[in-house]
């Protein structure tokens, strides 16, 4: 049978989601967990690769099974195997050309930033700290100008070997909540970085380094050297995948 399994993980202590050869993955750590209890050699489809220290709350995977354990059960005897930084949270049969990554229609991503003067020791693996006072209603401006079908070639990193690049975003919001500021970005697919990119470049609208209307000109430059920095991995969680 084909499962699809639903996803919550802590990014931090791993190489991101998929197999590497030195470094321990989500993927790798998932898959030993369901051959130890199935007793069969499995490779786990995800939705998609996060990066490393990328987290998830919503992260989708699917693999096959000849195991008897019930699929209710499933998740509980999942994660009997796996470390309490990575957890099962749902399990289903689906039909069998089910496919995690190319079933998705798309994906929603959140970048969160800490804007305060001093960073929090308790969201430190969560958020992007940032001290200066940013102008939210600029970023907004911004982020409104990405909202579409558009080549993102600017906001992707320099070694991806994407053959196209270009993107829809569905819906950008800017979210404000004491001092959480939560970029949350639907799209039907997402470049190498490009949501750190997208969030670096609105840093950078929000302390006036940048207008918010030189965005159209980042976007129609295709230049990766026009856009802001890449912001750090902890600040980027992976919500939800929409099928």
């Amino acid at each position: 049978m084909n499962v699809k399994i639903l996803l919550e993980y802590e990014g931090t202590c791993y190489s991101g989601w998929q197999r590497q050869k030195n470094a321990l993955s989500i993927q790798e750590v998932l898959e030993k967990a369901i051959q130890s209890i199935t007793k069969e050699k499995v490779r786990v489809i995800g939705s998609g690769r996060t990066d490393s220290g990328v987290h998830a709350l919503g992260q989708v995977a699917n693999f096959k099974t000849y195991t008897k354990i019930p699929i209710e059960k499933l998740p509980y005897a999942i994660n009997s195997k796996l470390p309490e930084d990575i957890t099962v949270k749902h399990a289903q049969i689906v039909p069998e050309d089910f496919h995690a990554r190319f079933s998705a229609k798309s994906k929603v991503y959140s970048y969160s930033i800490y804007n305060a003067k001093f960073p929090s020791p308790l969201l430190r693996r969560y958020v992007y700290f940032f001290p200066l006072p940013l102008n939210l209603e600029e970023m907004r401006r911004a982020a409104d100008i990405l909202i579409g079908e558009h080549d993102f070639k600017s906001f992707m990193a320099s070694n991806s070997s994407a053959k196209s690049t270009v993107r829809c975003i569905k819906r950008f919001e800017i979210l404000k909540r004491g001092n959480l500021i939560t970029l949350q970005i639907e799209a039907n697919g997402f470049l190498y970085n490009m949501v750190r990119i997208i969030a670096g470049t609105l840093v950078d609208i929000g302390i006036g380094k940048t207008k918010a209307e030189d965005m159209i000109s980042i976007l129609n430059s295709k230049d990766r050297s026009s856009a802001g920095k890449t912001l750090p991995a902890q600040g980027l969680c992976l919500m939800k995948v929409i099928y």
